[in-house]
């Protein structure tokens, strides 16, 4: 099948295989994700690099996010957005006039004049992309094989399982694969870096619960919290469940011995390594001075202050390839749109700007790359007070690596997609953006930069070699050389 999950990856990129991994509970609150590994060999790393995915729960809104500034599209923007709202003050369209502060002003323009700003609340981002420090990727999503308007309307080419499904494309956007799937290519990537790394049980770091992003062959992903690694102690909440010293270290010692029973031993092996890991990251967690202020009562700011603090601990951990995650949602914005999103897009814009000063501060901002994705984009049309759930998105690419103030991909045309005229292309009706760039060569771009090798790509994003040449290149060139 088109979409299976890759069973083997290539020789070069595993010489040793685990085999049964015990995975319990991978989301309860006793560390349970930590599971038994193999120890896997790929690319042997010598500096450090670190991929950190943003996910935005919900499927964000595109067309007001990357924002269509260039006088004649802009008004086709609002006209379109206009539509169904009743009148002009019901418009969910950002005025041209409030975009000018965070107007992007690329190193090459665009082709025909178009011109992009961000949303008036990303004014962070916005800075970052003037600076050369950050791209946007236009009108990226799940695709199987490059697909057109006819073939999508016609149903004659494998197309990603359940569109429009926030659980299922959620999944495929972090693993080609509908909800269910159980590795992710961030989790794939993982696995190649695992023997570059002193303890291969950090490689796969979450900082915002279980995610198959981050799930591979060997390598699972460590769970942990804004406040640092979960502690496994004999307390329920604040409370300990036995108040004598005695008592609580016998219970301790107990749920760590070797047992006959296999199931028993396997669950107290998981602990075993759950209360040592916990141990290593919060010594090596106290080594790290992080000075950049991240904004309060933003919780991706808080994620991502701990994705810097633990890329700080990188060398007490001895650590060379990491692979994160950190997420917001609330991004499923059917209605009140223009009262809801500039709240949350100043959320993402402040929380990203703030990582990479810190990656600044830590003196790697050029070996840390951060990305956003969502479940998908979503309908350019109103529905009277916001958006419905589409397709293909724009989104950012930040970090001292990125070639940056640039857009990479095609800019599509300000339409609805229900004329049949030449400017729908990529459009399959209500301003649905058809991909034009694959989620596959998105991630073949980063895991380039990252270290994968290209006999090693198919083994980490199944699609990938549907892909090639022409329009769909397999690097899309946002990165600068590994």
């Amino acid at each position: 099948m088109f979409l299976m999950q890759h069973e083997q990856h290539t020789r070069r990129a595993f010489l040793r295989r685990s085999g049964q991994m015990a995975l319990m509970g991978a989301a309860a609150p006793l560390g349970l994700n930590l599971a038994a590994m193999g120890e896997a060999a790929a690319f042997t790393a010598n500096d450090y690099k670190a991929l950190v995915c943003v996910f935005l729960f919900g499927g964000n809104d595109y067309a007001n996010t990357v924002v269509t500034y260039d006088a004649a599209r802009h008004q086709a923007y609002e006209r379109i957005r206009m539509a169904g709202a009743g009148t002009a003050a019901g418009s969910i369209a950002i005025a041209r006039a409030r975009l000018e502060a965070t107007r992007l002003q690329p190193t090459v323009p665009l082709a025909g004049g178009a011109e992009y700003a961000l949303h008036p609340s990303m004014g962070g981002l916005a800075g970052l992309f003037n600076a050369g420090q950050a791209a946007v990727q236009l009108n990226v999503g799940p695709l199987v094989t490059p697909t057109t308007r006819q073939q999508y309307a016609g149903n004659t080419v494998p197309l990603p399982p359940k569109l429009f499904s926030h659980n299922d494309q959620q999944s495929v956007w972090q693993s080609q694969g509908a909800e269910g799937s159980t590795r992710g290519w961030g989790g794939n990537i993982g696995d190649l870096a695992l023997s570059s790394n002193g303890n291969a049980l950090f490689t796969c770091i979450s900082v915002t619960g279980n995610t198959v992003f981050l799930a591979g062959r060997n390598a699972m992903q460590y769970q942990c919290s804004t406040a640092g690694p979960v502690a496994i102690k004999a307390t329920r909440g604040a409370q300990p469940f036995f108040y004598e010293p005695a008592m609580r270290a016998a219970f301790t010692e107990h749920i760590q011995q070797t047992r006959s029973h296999m199931l028993e031993n396997e669950y107290n092996a998981v602990m075993r390594r759950g209360i040592a890991a916990e141990g290593q990251v919060s010594g090596a967690l106290g080594g790290v001075a992080l000075n950049t202020p991240f904004p309060a009562n933003n919780p991706l700011a808080a994620q991502l202050r701990m994705v810097a603090r633990l890329i700080g601990a990188r060398n007490a951990l001895g650590l060379k390839r990491q692979v994160f995650m950190a997420s917001l949602g609330g991004f499923d914005l059917h209605d009140d749109m223009v009262g809801r999103q500039p709240a949350q897009l100043a959320q993402v814009s402040e929380a990203i700007t703030a990582f990479y000063r810190a990656t600044v501060e830590l003196g790697i901002a050029d070996k840390v790359t951060t990305f956003t994705a969502s479940d998908f984009g979503r309908t350019l049309t109103s529905n009277g007070d916001g958006t419905d759930h589409g397709w293909g998105s724009h989104h950012l690419v930040v970090g001292g690596g990125v070639r940056g103030k640039a857009f990479y991909g095609t800019p599509p045309p300000v339409s609805v997609g229900d004329t049949g005229a030449p400017q729908d292309q990529w459009h399959i009706g209500q301003g649905r953006l058809l991909p034009s760039t694959s989620v596959d060569q998105f991630g073949a771009t980063l895991g380039k930069w990252f270290g994968v090798s290209a006999t090693e790509l198919p083994a980490i994003l199944p699609n990938i070699g549907h892909f090639g040449g022409g329009a769909y290149p397999v690097d899309l060139g946002f990165m600068a050389a590994a």
